[in-house]
């Protein structure tokens, strides 16, 4: 199965733009998982869920990320994109994609998750 690893993290100045790419999290065998998403985890604290999309296509963001994030699939490459826009120096962090189950949204939590990335870094300066 194709290892989960992020790219397009680094260091930036507040303001700019990046984009987080990761090959689309699914089951073994291929099926896809309910949720997608992208979590943040800050120094050594815990990760939280930062945007999802789920299977529908609906998708949630956190308030701090709301108008600067999208959250995205692209199933002709099948990867899972996190655009990021307008960045701020309270963006930095370990990025990880990552697939799970239900309740997705802003409310998804680490016990959710079934598959993760091995997550990118972002630092943002001011």
């Amino acid at each position: 199965q194709v290892p989960l690893v992020e790219s397009g993290g680094g260091s930036v100045q507040a303001g700019d733009s990046l984009r987080l790419t990761c090959p689309a999290p699914t089951f073994i065998n291929g099926e896809e998982y309910y949720c997608l998403g992208w979590f943040r985890q800050i120094a050594a604290g815990q990760s939280t869920v930062v945007a999802t999309l789920d299977k529908y296509g609906t998708t949630t963001y956190v308030d701090s990320v709301q108008g600067r994030f999208t959250i995205s699939r692209d199933k002709v490459k099948n990867t899972l994109d996190l655009q990021m826009i307008n960045l701020k120096p309270e963006d930095t962090g370990i990025y990880y994609c990552a697939g799970g189950g239900t309740p997705c949204g802003t409310t998804w939590r680490a016990y959710n998750v079934h598959k993760w990335g091995r997550g990118t870094h972002v630092t943002v300066s001011s």
